[in-house]
């Protein structure tokens, strides 16, 4: 799975994403904000101090981070099995 090296947030709730496979481009977060932790994003200065964990999630301090293969799927569009090609389902007769 490719892991993102650079994020930058930008307005209305989207990031800024590059990955190590090439792969860059913006991700709406709007669906997200103002949800459960999210909430605390309504602090414009929250949101912007968007950063990489030392493990490579999308993090915004110590109390949010979102999965970077997650974003990566919202970014190209992909499912997990478009990405891992063993995931596809095996249609079995019984």
């Amino acid at each position: 799975m490719a892991r993102p090296t650079e994020v930058k947030a930008l307005p209305h709730f989207r990031v800024w994403l590059r990955y190590d496979d090439g792969t860059a481009g913006e991700v709406d977060l709007s669906d997200l904000a103002g949800r459960g932790v999210f909430k605390a994003w309504d602090d414009p200065a929250c949101f912007n101090a968007v950063r990489l964990s030392a493990r490579g999630a999308i993090e915004w301090g110590p109390d949010i981070d979102i999965c970077p293969d997650a974003m990566y799927l919202r970014l190209t569009g992909k499912s997990p099995e478009d990405i891992f090609p063993r995931l596809k389902s095996v249609r079995v007769d019984a």
